[in-house]
C-alpha cells in the first residue's frame, strides 16, 4: 500500500505588472491531494515511509490554520489510519482547516504551547502500551523527507525552464517550517544555479527562521559530497510577519483580492497571500526590474474561505 507521485505541477504566466517584471506561478496548490499545496507534496513521501515501516497510527503538532493537519489526517483516514494531532490552545481557532481535520475523525489534543513537546512524547507512550506501532511527523512536515519533496519542485522547475527557454531569476513563497525553502535551496545547489531563492517568512523572526533552514539545507546535504553553506546564503525575510503566524492587514487582503479577480487563483492570509504581498514589496524596496519571477503557490485553499467576509469589503 503506497501513494503514487504525481505528475509536474503546472506553471503559467500571470497578470502581474510590476516594474516590467514577468511573474509565473507554479500552481503546487492544484496537486490531487486534499486541496494540494506543499503540505500534499510531503505527504506522498511521509506516508509511503509510514507503510514501509508498518505503522498503524500517526501523531502530528499543528495548530488550527495547519494545512499540514488537514492532509495528513485527511489521507490517514483514507487509509484506516487512527491520526492524533497535537495542537497549541493558543491558536485554536475553528477555522476551515481545523473543521476538515473534525471531518476526517482526527483527535485533536488541546494544550499550553509550552507543554507541546511533553504532549507528544506522552501520546506516543500511550499509543505504544495500547499496543500501536506509531509514527510521528513533525510540525510543517519539516525533517530530510519533507526537504526532498522540495529538491523534487526544484528539478520540476528546472524541467520546465530547459522546455520552455524560460529562466527565473528569482524564486518566491510562503516559508514557514523551513523544509520548503530548503529543499529549493538544496535543488539549486544540486544544480549548480545561481537564481535567488527568497522565502517570505509567514511567523518566524531572524535569526532563528534562517538558522532553522540552514540547518535543514546542511543535514540534507550531509552525505552528498557538497560543501556546506553560510547564514549569508540564506535568503529568508521576515518585514511581513506582522503579528505573528495567521495575522494580516487590510494590504494582504487587498492583494489576495486583486490576483484572485485577476488570475482566478484563490489566495490565503496565514500563508499564500501574506507571501505575493511579501514579493511585491520586496520587488519595489528592491527596485527589481526586468525580471522572470516565480511565485509558487504553497496552498491553503480551504482558509480562503475564512477570508470571504474580508474580501466583500
Amino acid at each position: 500500500m503506497f501513494l503514487e507521485k504525481f505528475g509536474p505541477t503546472q506553471i503559467q504566466r500571470l497578470d502581474e505588472n510590476l516594474n516590467g517584471n514577468k511573474f509565473y506561478i507554479k500552481r503546487d496548490d492544484l496537486i490531487p491531494v486534499s486541496f494540494g499545496g506543499n503540505k500534499a507534496r510531503k505527504a506522498v513521501l511521509f506516508f509511503n515511509d509510514i507503510f514501509s515501516k508498518g505503522a498503524d497510527c500517526v501523531v502530528t503538532y499543528g495548530s488550527s490554520s495547519s494545512n499540514h493537519c488537514r492532509i495528513i489526517s485527511n489521507i490517514a483516514a483514507s487509509k484506516g489510519l487512527p491520526c492524533y494531532i497535537i495542537s497549541p490552545l493558543e491558536n485554536s481557532s475553528q477555522t476551515f482547516n481545523r473543521k476538515m481535520v473534525q471531518i476526517f475523525g482526527a483527535k485533536v489534543i488541546l494544550c499550553p504551547v509550552s507543554e507541546i513537546k511533553d504532549k507528544i512524547s506522552e501520546q506516543l507512550e500511550v499509543l505504544k502500551l495500547q499496543g500501536y506501532n506509531p509514527y510521528f511527523i513533525q510540525g510543517g512536515g519539516h525533517g530530510n523527507l519533507g526537504t526532498q519533496a522540495y529538491v523534487d519542485a526544484y528539478n520540476e522547475i528546472k524541467a520546465f525552464e530547459n522546455n520552455t527557454g524560460i529562466h527565473f531569476d528569482y524564486i518566491f513563497f510562503a516559508s514557514g517550517t523551513g523544509t520548503t525553502q530548503a529543499g529549493l535551496i538544496c535543488g539549486q545547489i544540486i544544480n549548480g544555479d545561481d537564481k535567488r531563492i527568497v522565502g517570505i517568512s509567514i511567523a518566524r523572526k531572524n535569526p532563528y527562521g534562517k538558522q532553522v533552514v540552514l540547518d535543514s539545507v546542511n543535514e540534507f546535504l550531509l552525505n552528498k559530497d557538497i560543501e556546506k553553506i553560510k547564514l549569508d546564503d540564506i535568503y529568508f525575510f521576515d518585514d511581513y510577519v506582522l503579528d505573528g503566524y495567521g495575522s494580516y492587514n487590510p494590504s494582504i487582503i487587498k492583494t489576495i483580492k486583486k490576483v484572485l479577480i485577476q488570475n482566478g487563483i484563490p489566495m490565503d492570509s496565514t500563508y499564500t497571500g501574506k507571501a505575493f504581498y511579501g514579493m511585491e514589496e520586496y520587488v519595489k524596496k528592491n527596485e527589481i526590474s526586468g525580471k522572470n519571477i516565480l511565485f509558487i503557490h504553497t496552498g491553503g485553499v480551504p482558509l480562503f474561505f475564512d477570508n470571504l467576509e474580508a474580501l466583500m469589503n
